[in-house]
């Protein structure tokens, strides 16, 4: 397979991310997002017309959405991480792969405004970011309730993966995630996932900060 990737692309990261949990090999056709836009060139443009990346390439199939791509590498050697073992765990995960585009086309357009100047409403965007951190917070709250740590199931996901990296990268979109105590336990459950890799920004679990210490708690 060949991966036609930015390193700093949350969207292109969990496409790495998903390989190597499922123990994919992947090789990588760096493009020059910025400041050379070679996404909207010809090469680039023939593969996908949308202009945008990633790309995943295997034989003949070219995939260009990061979520079939998670689907995809799962399916290939890890089914397990489709979490299909019924109907209803099927469709939370499902259900969590569309929340995904929520947080890209929020916490994700934020962060591009922030980082590459690019145009947006930022007010807009942070206070669209914000909704789904909230909505995520529930969620995942939720899950504690039943016992399980991960957006669908008691395991991760490709559920899990697609939501991540927006998620962890939203302070580069001047989005806190201070207010969010599950969600910040989640982070920190899937960065304990074996095969974890990193790119710039979210960082290892062990470089991580200690969550800090509840009021009343003991040391």
């Amino acid at each position: 397979m060949k991966l036609y990737d930015y390193v700093l692309s949350p969207s292109c990261y969990k496409v790495r991310l998903m390989a190597a949990l499922a123990g994919v090999k992947v090789s990588i056709r760096p493009v020059d997002f910025h400041p050379g836009s070679e996404h909207r060139g010809p090469e680039l443009m023939t593969l996908n017309p949308a202009g945008s990346i990633p790309i995943l390439e295997d034989g003949d199939l070219v995939l260009t959405e990061s979520s079939a791509m998670l689907v995809y590498l799962a399916a290939t050697a890890a089914p397990q991480w489709l979490g299909n073992d019924t109907a209803m765990h099927a469709a939370r995960v499902q259900q969590w792969i569309s929340f995904s585009h929520r947080l890209t086309a929020s916490l994700g357009a934020a962060r591009l405004h922030e980082m590459l100047l690019r145009p947006g409403n930022i007010d807009a965007l942070q206070g669209q970011g914000t909704a789904a951190l909230r909505e995520l917070e529930a969620g995942l709250v939720e899950q504690s309730i039943r016992g399980q740590r991960f957006l669908a199931l008691d395991r991760p996901t490709v559920a899990d993966i697609a939501c991540f990296p927006y998620v962890a990268l939203a302070p580069d979109g001047g989005v806190s995630l201070d207010p969010y105590p599950a969600i910040r336990l989640w982070s920190r459950a899937i960065r304990a996932v074996e095969g974890f890799i990193e790119m710039p920004g979210i960082h290892r679990l062990h470089e991580l900060k200690p969550e800090p210490i509840p009021e009343g708690g003991e040391a």
